[in-house]
C-alpha cells in the first residue's frame, strides 16, 4: 500500500467498491462479448455479440464483432476503422442516456482496441476512437462522422506513440531501490 499515491490506487481502494464475488453467467469470456455485457447489462444470448469473432450461417463467413464493410475509416487511409455497434442488438448504457435526454448529452468513447470503444459507445455514440496499431494515432469509423474532431487531429499531430516508444523504459520503483543503493 506504501507504493500508492493518495490520490491514485490507493484512494480507490479504501473509497473505491471492490467486487470480491463477481461472476458471469456466460461463457466464453472474451473481450467483445464482455465490453458488450457491462454496457448493456445483457447477455450475449441477448446483445448477440457471441464472441470476438464467430461463423456467420448467413452470409458463409467468419465475422467480427465490431466490422462493417459499408463504412469507412476515419483518421488514417486504412481499413481499421470499417466499423460500426451494427451487430450489436440492444442498447447501450451510453444508448439510454442519449435517449433519456433526447440526444442533448454527449457520449464519446474511447479505447485501445475497435471493439473497446466501439461496443461501449453503443449505438448513439457522438463518437468513438481507439488506436490505430498501423499508424499510432486514433482513428474512428464514418458511422459517426465524416471526420476526426480538430482536437483528435490535432492529438494525433503530436505523435505521442512514437514518442513514448523510442525512449528508454525503467519501472519507477527499480529507479527508486536503485538510488537507495
Amino acid at each position: 500500500m506504501e507504493r500508492y499515491g493518495d490520490d491514485g490506487f490507493k484512494r480507490l481502494i479504501s473509497e473505491g467498491y471492490n467486487c470480491t464475488n463477481t461472476h458471469f453467467n456466460y461463457i466464453p469470456t472474451y473481450t467483445g462479448p464482455g465490453h458488450a455485457s457491462i454496457y448493456t447489462g445483457a447477455t450475449p444470448s441477448t446483445h448477440g455479440i457471441i464472441s470476438n469473432y464467430w461463423y456467420d450461417r448467413e452470409l458463409e463467413e467468419y465475422v467480427y464483432c465490431v466490422s462493417d464493410a459499408d463504412m469507412n475509416t476515419v483518421g488514417a487511409d486504412n481499413e481499421s476503422g470499417k466499423m460500426s455497434p451494427a451487430k450489436m442488438l440492444t442498447t447501450t448504457f451510453g444508448d439510454e442516456l442519449r435517449l433519456f435526454s433526447m440526444n442533448r448529452s454527449k457520449v464519446i468513447s474511447i479505447g485501445l482496441k475497435d471493439r473497446s470503444a466501439v461496443l461501449p459507445g453503443g449505438h448513439m455514440a457522438n463518437f468513438a476512437f481507439w488506436l490505430d496499431s498501423e499508424t499510432g494515432d486514433f482513428v474512428s469509423s464514418s458511422y459517426y462522422g465524416l471526420r476526426l474532431p480538430k482536437w483528435a487531429q490535432k492529438f494525433n499531430k503530436k505523435d505521442l506513440c512514437e514518442a513514448y516508444l523510442s525512449e528508454k523504459w525503467e519501472l519507477l520503483l527499480l529507479q527508486k531501490r536503485m538510488m537507495k543503493v
